[in-house]
């Protein structure tokens, strides 16, 4: 891989915004913009691709022309996002490095707010963030992390920090790490888990302390992926997989972040069968080699229920009881079950 840094006089670069990306060409730009408009002498940004088949390459050499302090780097084949996003660590400069998406936004002084924290000195910054819908016309979550004001967690509250951020930290957008603490920690052992920030950061105790901002920094654009049943695989088994492999932290701020199996509770079975994840196939491949035969009774059934009549009852509930959940709405909305989608095939 070739790192792009020559022998050349550079200053010294406090944050890197570390962005991995896979065909984003149509998005990548808007989120480059977000950055730029607020860039200040002492960040740069790495650009990991992850062998684009889009036209990603030629949208950040318009970027690079013009701007000094992108650095693209460009994979021959992909290899994960946890070792795209760890190779863009590897290959920073800044003492800081800020792992964000290829999609989302930074909002209006969000640089200016994150350098202010990294000359604090804490080990770990993690900042709120907004979810917009995915052409940003509508809000959906005003905060992730309902904090009124700052926080500071010392060392020994990785429990209390694990149970109060946890969920918030699925979005790697989120975090801004001290670069030295993520080179000097085991992140091979996270690749394949989707969230190897979240590995690396809950393998053992922080030595420094962890600010969070309250008040939201990025601008997340909400995709539709939960109908695929690699995202039935990841919040079922990946994610619980790994939070419940953090055994320094007690069990009670585990189960906070997640069951250890929430694939066996009937409710999750039914709403992945209505966002379009969960089918025979799912549960042939991830739930029968764990189950004994009379215990997969229910499982198996529930992955051969017709999609579109689950789907209806899951939008009829959320929409009468739940309102409030527009993300979990969105997501039954763009599901191959939607009957609105089901007619629009036809």
């Amino acid at each position: 891989m070739d790192t792009g840094i020559e022998n050349l006089n550079i200053p010294e670069v406090l944050l890197s915004l570390c962005i991995a990306t896979m065909n984003r060409g149509t998005l990548i730009g808007e989120t480059l913009d977000s950055i730029l408009s607020q860039s200040e002498p002492s960040i740069e940004i790495i650009i990991l691709d992850g062998a684009s088949k889009d036209n990603t390459q030629e949208v950040v050499a318009s970027y690079t022309a013009k701007y000094s302090n992108i650095r693209y780097l460009r994979e021959d084949k992909a290899s994960g996002v946890d070792i795209d996003f760890d190779k863009a660590v590897m290959a920073a400069r800044g003492q800081y490095c800020w792992l964000l998406g290829d999609d989302d936004l930074l909002k209006p002084g969000a640089i200016r707010r994150v350098l202010d924290a990294c000359v604090q000195g804490h080990d770990l910054v993690i900042v709120n963030a907004e979810v917009r819908s995915a052409d940003l016309t509508e809000l959906l979550t005003p905060k992730r992390l309902e904090f009124e004001n700052d926080l500071i967690y010392p060392p020994e509250e990785s429990d209390r920090l694990l149970k109060e951020t946890g969920s918030h930290l699925t979005f790697i957008g989120a975090v801004i790490m001290r670069r030295a603490l993520w080179l000097a920690r085991d992140r091979q052992r996270y690749y394949g888990t989707e969230f190897v920030h979240v590995g690396v950061i809950f393998q053992a105790p922080l030595k420094g302390t962890t600010l969070v901002v309250a008040k939201p920094l990025i601008s997340i654009r909400y995709g539709n992926a939960h109908w695929s049943e690699r995202a039935f695989e990841i919040w079922m088994f990946k994610w619980p997989q790994l939070i419940w492999s953090f055994a320094s932290i007690n069990e009670n701020a585990r189960f906070a972040v997640s069951p250890s199996e929430p694939w066996r509770n009937i409710k999750n079975l039914l709403l992945y069968r209505a966002f379009g994840s969960y089918n025979s196939k799912a549960f042939r491949r991830l739930i029968r080699p764990k189950v004994k035969v009379l215990d997969s009774i229910v499982p198996w059934a529930i992955s051969l229920l017709p999609g579109m009549i689950v789907n209806l009852a899951a939008v009829g509930f959320f929409l009468l009881l739940k309102p409030h959940l527009k993300g979990i709405l969105k997501d039954l909305f763009s599901s191959p079950f939607w009957i609105g989608n089901l007619v629009g095939k036809r």
